[in-house]
């Protein structure tokens, strides 16, 4: 397989995908076939773990509520209102580019028995319009275990992954996709469904693990269902990680130096993580360094498995290999995002949530305003957006981080530096002029040779 290190047989019938969900308009709508006989995985399957790092921001039960980590200068947070002005989101949202036509698909694992109450929570609380959300579960999912922090983690997640997904595109409808586990294969058969059936227009992945904890047949048939979904125009977003240039070990029990998977696959826009600092009022944009400190750090760094992809040649990006991130986004706690999340003390509740897994569904919500404003579907867009990151356009299309590193639990990793590098991609968006350049940008590829 063209830029694969270490090419793999390919696997016949890998992924088998039992039950069809069926999806219908309306505010919620949930799917709850039963769950099927499940075949033997044809890969070494590994858990792919989610913990979400968030601070309890208080209760709230109705419009114009200020929370008071709005005013903190320890923990502060932001609303959507202030992180539309930051990234120069909301003139598009003026101008009626809000994701309506447009689908996001979220590829989440278990469930959450409370996501319905806590999206209509957040929109009553931040004046936003109700959107279509579809729950799709093509395999079924377990009954919600509370006692279970696996299953916590992952509701956590949900909320994090629908309600800021739908912060930046209000208009645009959410297909969450949930697998009956975290197992990673369980995770790539609802993802192949989400693009056999041509669920949507961008797909956003909040997760990952070390490539090397990865079945390289898994990798070969993720990065085969990747191409599947380019070539119907799909754009394809997932997180770096949280723990800068590290990962943890298979066995969880510490860290060492790699790229996070999926985000290390060259068909996807991996998203890293900064602290963004704004006014707390208004949102003005002030500055951005990589995120690092006590909640985590911007993942970044260089692929053991995928060769250096052409979109990367130009900016010098060494060891011939893949480089991570493509871009960046807010990512810190300490200047997270509000979510409403009731799993834990009851809906009504609310958190300051970040990690790179914020970033992933808002630049998924960025792309479907993208489309909904081209009319059609971006697709792959790496290409563009390194076309985009050469100067001067990258000068008022990203925001250039060049202050800080991802050194995490003892990894030395990578410092911010102006340009492209492993700490923080190009940087982080400009909305507004970012989405008609990527409009305009053509570059005549839909990944197929990656």
């Amino acid at each position: 397989m063209p830029g694969i290190k270490h090419p793999r047989r390919a696997l016949a019938g890998a992924l088998g995908i039992v039950a069809a969900a069926g999806i219908v308009g309306g505010a919620f709508y949930a799917h709850s076939a039963a769950t099927p006989a499940k075949a033997a995985s044809p890969f070494n399957a590994h858990p792919v773990t989610v913990k979400p790092q968030y601070q309890d921001a208080g209760t709230a039960s109705g419009p114009n509520v200020t929370f008071g980590c709005q005013h903190r200068t320890v923990v502060p947070c932001y609303v959507p209102q202030q992180i539309r002005t930051a990234y120069d989101i909301q003139p598009l949202l003026d101008q009626g580019t809000d994701g309506t036509g447009r689908t996001i698909v979220i590829i989440d694992a278990y469930q959450s028995p409370t996501i319905k109450q806590d999206l209509a929570l957040f929109d009553e609380v931040f004046g936003l319009p109700d959107p279509t959300l579809n729950i799709i579960t093509p395999n079924g999912v377990p009954a919600f275990d509370p006692s279970d922090s696996n299953q916590v983690g992952w509701s956590a997640e949900i909320s994090l992954d629908v309600e800021w997904a739908h912060a930046v595109a209000p208009g645009a409808t959410i297909d969450l996709v949930l697998a009956p586990s975290n197992q990673d294969a369980d995770i790539l058969a609802v993802t192949q469904y989400a693009v056999d059936h041509n669920l949507g227009d961008v797909i956003s992945q909040s997760f990952g693990e070390a490539e090397s904890c990865a079945d390289p047949n898994l990798l070969k048939a993720e990065h085969e269902v990747f191409q599947q979904a380019t070539q119907k125009g799909m754009t394809i977003f997932a997180s770096a990680g949280d723990q800068g240039a590290a990962q943890p070990t298979c066995d969880g029990s510490s860290y060492f130096l790699s790229a996070s998977t999926p985000a290390s696959d060259p068909l996807v826009t991996s998203v890293g993580g900064t602290h963004l600092t704004a006014d707390q009022t208004t949102g003005a944009y002030g500055s951005e360094s990589v995120w690092n400190d006590d909640f985590g750090a911007g993942g970044g760094g260089f692929s053991t498995v995928y060769s250096r992809p052409p979109y990367q040649a130009p900016f010098g990006v060494p060891n011939n290999s893949r480089g991570v991130p493509d871009v960046a986004y807010n990512g810190d706690v300490a200047g997270g995002v509000l979510v409403a999340w009731g799993v834990p003390a009851g809906v009504g509740h609310f958190f300051i949530f970040g990690g790179t897994s914020a970033g992933s569904p808002q630049w998924a919500a960025i792309a479907a305003l993208a489309d909904q404003m081209a009319g059609a579907r971006l697709g792959f867009i790496n290409d563009a957006l390194y076309h985009i990151g050469k100067k001067p356009k990258q000068q008022s299309d990203f925001h250039d981080i060049t202050v800080g590193n991802n050194s995490f639990g003892g990894i030395t990793g990578y410092t911010a530096a102006p340009g492209w590098d492993a700490a923080s991609g190009l940087g982080s968006p400009d909305v507004a002029k970012l989405v008609p350049d990527l409009i305009n940008t053509h570059v005549g590829n839909d990944g197929s040779n990656l």
